[in-house]
């Protein structure tokens, strides 16, 4: 059954994957040429390609943590129990929240190529020591014994190096695509590009969990490793930071930048604009409150089923078994709704798409409330966790929200000429939000026990005492829609005096 099961994983993945393509339609009012359109595609898809490995490279401290809590650490606990991924995570994210300050003007500065390189690089090199860090633990290497002695410090360094780079990430691809998209067709570009950085949850997780039980812990910091090198000599020789310097014309992009011909602005005013803009902020708020739901079922639902599962029995379903290719279904169907629907029915307005999707998030988080604690389904030979569907739609809905404004409002309202300060800015707010929700998470959720044989004991077994997860997600949910309700009529106002023709 298990080889059934991955191929019907794999095949729902593919079809997906095949219908959302086929079905995005284009934008008219946009006339791009034929040559214009395939030098667009090797700038985005070799961008694209290596943001998903960097989200494998991001989100393997997660998979790790399968490996090390079962390795025994000095004091005989887990290694690496809840409260130490909390920890650990909480670091990470909250370098990675607080990196726009410097990582935003530099990639206004230098451009999105140079981010993009610098990010894949330095991650590359973050993940090849964390790795090394592995294999030092598990074959008694030079260092053994500080690094058992000091495991979380050693992570919280070495993960913080890693999410230091990792944000270069968002900032240089939002930063890239600006001068190659207008605004009007930006919303469903959203879409196409969403599949990308969805097939890197799927990396992450899926192949990471098969990396990790079949090569061991080391493997899964050296795979992505290996992957980031082989994408940053593409990426060094393909992307490019506007069409100009593709060797194509330059054109307007109608978005906040439009018609400003003046000289770039230093930091501090930018900064100053960026932060005194109520729309700019209302959004990084929203984003706040994405970062938050966004992490918690993806972050903690294995970890809620398989602490549970005495009970429950929900480690083995079919959602537990291929958790990577539903967040990458979700992912790709909550980035092709908000897309489609902001460009084609809200004239690329960003707001109405984010209050509709955080809805679908409040009522989601609501039906987990209510089935977190029932055990699996058995449909015939099918094994279903309603915890796990309900986990899936939240995700859905606020991945959709949080390519919509992270990925490109922040284009609309930052304009080409600041979007790194602003993408900074608002995916800031993202990971400070993880921050926040990592660090709840892992003081109000129960800690693991081991009995004498090493089996898992205590609180953590019973979903009783796992409330504060979904009830985290509703409250949250609800401060998110009502933030996303007051930028409903929000659209950018370009300087430009004239309509841009987006046609060459």
């Amino acid at each position: 059954m298990e080889a059934y099961g991955e191929l019907i994983a794999i095949l729902i993945l593919l079809a997906v994957v095949v219908f959302v393509i086929a079905r995005l339609p284009k934008v008219e009012e946009v006339n791009h040429s034929d040559a214009f359109r395939r030098r667009r595609v090797m700038n985005w898809l070799p961008l694209g390609l290596t943001y998903a490995f960097l989200y494998m490279g991001r989100y393997n401290l997660k998979i790790s943590k399968f490996a090390f809590e079962e390795m025994k650490g000095l004091d005989g606990g887990a290694l690496m129990g809840n409260d130490d991924f909390g920890n650990i995570f909480t670091v990470g994210v909250l370098v990675y929240g607080s990196s726009f300050v410097l990582n935003g003007p530099l990639t206004d500065r230098f451009g999105g190529r140079l981010a993009i390189l610098l990010g894949a690089g330095g991650s590359m090199l973050a993940n090849l020591l964390m790795g090394l860090g592995a294999w030092t633990l598990l074959n008694d290497g030079p260092g053994h014994t500080f690094v058992a002695e000091n495991f979380v410090l050693v992570y919280s360094v070495l993960y913080g190096v890693n999410m230091y780079f990792q944000s270069f990430g968002a900032v240089a691809v939002v930063k890239c695509n600006a001068p190659w998209f207008h605004v009007r067709e930006r919303g469903v570009f959203g879409a196409i590009f969403g599949i990308l950085i969805s097939l890197g949850i799927y990396f992450a997780f899926d192949i990471g969990y098969k990396v990790v039980n079949n090569l061991g812990v080391v493997a899964v910091f050296l795979v992505p490793a290996v992957m980031l090198t082989l994408f940053w000599v593409a990426d060094f020789l393909l992307v490019q930071n506007s069409p100009g310097d593709a060797g194509l014309e330059d054109f307007d992009t109608a978005d906040a930048s439009s018609g400003d011909d003046g000289p770039q602005l230093g930091v501090a005013e930018v900064f100053k604009r960026m932060l005194t803009n109520p729309i700019i902020m209302t959004i990084a708020l929203v984003e706040f409150c994405s970062g938050f739901i966004r992490q918690a079922p993806m972050q903690w639902y294995r970890t809620f089923a398989k602490q549970t599962d005495a009970m429950l029995h929900l480690k083995g379903d079919f959602i537990y078994d291929h958790w990577g290719m539903w967040l990458c279904v979700a992912g790709i169907m909550g980035g092709v709704l908000a897309g489609i629907i902001s460009d084609k029915v809200f004239q690329s307005r960003r707001g109405p798409v984010a209050a509709i999707l955080y809805a679908g998030v409040i009522l989601g988080s609501i039906g987990l409330f209510f089935v977190y604690e029932l055990p699996v389904l058995e449909l015939g030979a099918l094994k279903l966790s309603p915890a796990g569907v309900m986990a899936i739609l939240v995700s859905m809905c606020v991945i959709g929200v949080h390519g919509m404004l992270s990925g490109t409002a922040s284009m609309d309202f930052g304009g080409k000429k600041n979007v790194g300060v602003a993408v900074g800015i608002i995916d800031g707010f993202v990971y400070l939000g993880t921050g926040v929700m990592s660090f709840t998470y892992g003081q109000v959720l129960p800690t693991e026990q081991f009995d004498e044989a090493n089996n898992l004991t205590g609180p953590v077994t019973d979903p009783a005492n796992w409330s504060a997860w979904p009830i985290s997600m509703v409250m949250v949910g609800i401060v998110g829609f009502l933030l996303a309700t007051r930028v409903w009529n929000a659209k950018p106002k370009s300087k430009s005096k004239s309509k841009a023709s987006a046609a060459h």
